[in-house]
């Protein structure tokens, strides 16, 4: 496969991931054509991976934590476009408010929940897209469904 045969199919998947993961459309059309810019720069070695698709999706995380760490990137907007599918059975406003809530989470967390939850990638898969330990991603992902379930005022199930 060519790059731009790679680029074309892979761009709602990528874009989408970006949107989850930044919360703003104009930040996450930069973020996914920043990625892509670098996964070109990278072919012959993207290409090659045993997992393209996850090679790219740690890049696009790394662009992600290192604008971050440089600034560049404006803050999230108070309310952001939420993701395109839509769960059956969940009333549509109540997606949105946990969308709003989803979005105000520290990046971290909100990159775990994304992966997790939405790319369906396992713990440790998440924690290699990160690049930190497993329980790292466990209590990340403990932390801000605790969050989320307090600001929806939810109460925490006990076992």
């Amino acid at each position: 496969m060519e790059f731009e045969e790679y680029a074309s199919a892979r761009w709602p998947t990528i874009y989408r991931t970006a949107l989850l993961l930044t919360g703003n459309t104009a930040e996450a059309e930069d973020l996914a054509q920043q990625t892509l810019v670098k996964v070109f720069a990278a072919w012959t070695t993207v290409r090659r991976a045993d997992s393209p698709d996850a090679y790219v999706r740690r890049m696009l995380v790394n662009e992600l934590t290192t604008d971050r760490r440089r600034g560049a990137r404006r803050a999230l907007v108070a309310v952001p476009a939420a993701p395109e599918a839509v769960p059956v059975g969940i009333d549509p406003g109540e997606r949105l408010d946990l969308w709003r809530q989803v979005v105000q989470l520290p990046p971290r967390q909100r990159a775990v929940l994304v992966l997790r939850f939405y790319e369906d990638l396992t713990e440790a898969e998440t924690a290699q897209v990160l690049g930190v330990s497993l329980g790292t991603v466990k209590s990340q992902a403990h932390d801000a469904l605790r969050t989320l379930r307090t600001r929806l005022g939810q109460q925490e199930v006990t076992s």
